[in-house]
């Protein structure tokens, strides 16, 4: 999975509560075969703002979690408590004999690795394993059931100062492109369905809904979109940016742009990630230390094929810091989700492309 800025990950565990009890009864409308359809949930804690898509079944196991939707890694992450027997679960690994063993229809395998979010200023790891299940996204607002897939079952997880958090506080459901670098087999879940002829592989984001965030977690119909037609690639005004293939992680969402703040141009790598929740990170080598720009301050982006955003900061949205590489261990530029509640984004997995437009 790729690592990336993910500043305060944990704040929004209140709201697995908070959302089963608020979720509407009103039905999605019938999609296409072809293309589907889903609500995901928004929420927000003061300036920092989640999007929340609901796993309500895992194999033959009903559950009820919210994954944090995240364009900045690939792949699913879960926790394996409530999921698998309680003593199944150490803190040492799941316990069974044998290459593999299937629990409430749920294939979990002896093979292990760690994921990593953040960076050097701030980090959290997962500990776990391979896993392999049909799962049911969505709940009684519209909902859709994968085939096998394979994701990432996690036994704990662990923040940068060595303490164990507390059960399902990081189920991740990242959906950027390329694999998981925790295990080559996982991609993002949505990347596995089966589309008709005419559809791409893909997914198309809509702009996200500035009222929905709030305290409550509110549902919002139809922001994702799974398959892509000819028309959203070629039509729509989407700007299409070819990924890089980087080897072990397979295709970057990373893309090629020139940041301009404070007057001052830089080159960058820049990523767009629903799952850094309030802060913008401009990564620029001749900075002196992490420091946050004042309200007014003006932010443009230029990708190398012509997309371009500004926007205004301000005391309650659209937050940016600056900080040196060598003190975060990363290079990238990564825009917060304020990027989202003003851009469309769609990625297309079938011909490794990213497309992004203004709203």
């Amino acid at each position: 999975m790729t690592i990336k800025h993910t500043n305060q990950i944990l704040l929004f565990c209140s709201l697995l509560f908070i959302i089963s009890i608020a979720t509407s009864c009103k039905k999605e409308k019938q999609q296409p075969a072809s293309l589907v359809k889903l609500g995901l949930y928004e929420y927000a804690s003061g300036s920092n703002k989640r999007i929340f898509i609901p796993i309500t079944q895992i194999g033959n196991k009903p559950v009820t979690y919210y994954g944090i939707f995240d364009t900045g890694s690939t792949g699913m992450t879960i926790d394996a408590t409530d999921i698998l027997p309680a003593s199944m679960i150490t803190s040492n690994g799941i316990q069974f004999t044998g290459d593999s063993v299937n629990i409430n229809g749920i294939t979990v395998t002896s093979q292990q690795a760690t994921i990593s979010y953040g960076d050097l200023l701030s980090s959290t790891k997962e500990y776990g394993y391979l896993a392999y299940a049909p799962v049911t996204l969505g709940d009684a607002n519209g909902k859709i059931t994968t085939k096998r897939i394979p994701f990432f079952l996690y036994y704990k997880i662990i923040d940068e100062t060595g303490k164990q958090l507390a059960a399902h506080s990081s189920d991740v459901f990242g959906v950027g492109p390329g694999v998981s670098y925790a295990n080559k087999a996982i991609a993002s879940p949505l990347s596995y369905f089966d589309l008709r002829t005419g559809t791409t592989n893909g997914f198309k984001l809509a702009t996200l809904n500035t009222s929905g965030f709030n305290s409550n977690g509110t549902y919002v119909a139809d922001l994702l979109t799974i398959g892509l037609t000819g028309a959203d690639l070629s039509s729509a005004g989407f700007i299409i940016h070819p990924l890089s293939n980087l080897g072990s992680g397979g295709y970057s969402p990373n893309i090629p742009a020139t940041i301009t703040y404070n007057g001052k141009s830089i080159s960058a790598q820049v990523l767009f990630d629903t799952g850094t929740p309030s802060i913008t990170i401009i990564e620029d080598r001749t900075a002196n230390a992490l420091g946050s720009l004042p309200a007014n301050s003006v932010v443009t982006v230029t990708t190398n094929k012509g997309f371009t955003y500004q926007y205004t900061t301000n005391s309650t949205g659209n937050l940016t810091a600056v900080q040196n590489p060598n003190n975060s261990g990363d290079t990238r530029t990564i825009f917060s989700l304020d990027f989202f509640i003003s851009n469309e984004y769609l990625t297309d997995y079938s011909n490794h492309q990213i497309g992004l437009k203004n709203n």
